[in-house]
């Protein structure tokens, strides 16, 4: 088997296919022959043991983690954006045939679809190794969607793996820390360098997991009006809560800071100082009081 995490292996499987690296892809292959196996271990190991594992991976590249995935998953399907890859994936997952291909667009997919077709019976978790400027909007289409999976194992830009893991009403934390962290329970596995890849990126990155949960950690009546306070709320982070919410949204200031009253909260508080339980109280109460 020939080795998928060398650079020299991967420009020939490269040349020999024709193919030419696209910027606005964002695509960055692994060299670095240490990180899929662990990527491939942690999202199996996020599966109950004894049971049928299944991996839905999203943008194997030339199949680098893939091959690993299959290596320890019973089923692994991968969803590949870039059509000239067909060739590669065709050569380098030959000796694998619990492993195919779909050939789309993962944001126009039917995620549920595709995992009720091919991975029925079985426990499935997502493994990704994302372009950085689609990570975020990836991410939340999974956790949106409430797909029937375990986990999400990802490598992400390294300032992306802190935001993304970071507590909710830490100075860490966003809009999507907040989104994450409400669908599912975050951690950081381990750093991954820029020399990792080829081309090297222009920064690190780090592997992340997110461990899907079966309920919420907080109870909100309008999900949508939830997170729609959120976002608004960290517009514009560096302005108080208030202004930034009265902002973006049609609330006045006055009836807002009523809310706020009535939710626990001073005044002049800033988005990174509110907890998922503060989020989901003020919504409450600007609902209560039709603000």
């Amino acid at each position: 088997m020939q080795n998928l995490a060398n650079s020299g292996t991967i420009r020939r499987l490269l040349e020999e296919a024709g193919f030419s690296f696209k910027k606005s892809l964002g695509q960055n292959f692994l060299i670095n022959p240490s990180v899929c196996p662990r990527m491939a271990e942690a999202a199996c190991s996020a599966l109950p043991a004894g049971q049928p594992r299944g991996v839905l991976e999203i943008g194997p590249g030339i199949g680098v983690l893939t091959v690993e995935l299959a290596r320890r998953a019973d089923r692994v399907v991968a969803v590949e954006l870039d059509q000239r890859l067909r060739p590669v994936l065709d050569k380098t997952l030959a000796d694998f045939p619990n492993a195919s291909v779909v050939f789309a667009d993962v944001m126009k997919l039917d995620a549920a679809a595709l995992i009720e077709e091919r991975f029925a019976g079985m426990e499935v978790s997502v493994c990704a190794n994302l372009p950085y400027y689609i990570t975020s909007p990836i991410l939340m289409m999974l956790l949106e969607s409430r797909l029937p999976i375990r986990s999400i194992t990802v490598m992400v830009q390294k300032e992306a793996a802190v935001r993304l893991c970071a507590r909710p009403g830490t100075r860490e934390a966003g809009a999507v820390t907040a989104a994450v962290s409400y669908y599912a329970q975050p951690e950081i596995l381990f750093p991954v360098s820029a020399g990792s890849f080829l081309p090297a990126p222009k920064v690190d990155s780090a592997v992340i997991q997110l461990h899907i949960r079966k309920t919420p950690p907080v109870q909100v009546e309008d999900e949508a009006a939830f997170f729609a306070l959120i976002r608004a709320a960290f517009a514009q982070r560096r302005k108080t809560l208030v202004n930034s919410v009265s902002a973006a949204l049609p609330a006045d200031k006055a009836s807002l800071l009523q809310a706020m009253e009535a939710a626990g909260l001073p005044p002049d508080i800033r988005a990174e100082r509110l907890s998922l339980e503060d989020f989901a109280r003020l919504a409450g109460c600007m609902q209560k009081n039709k603000v």
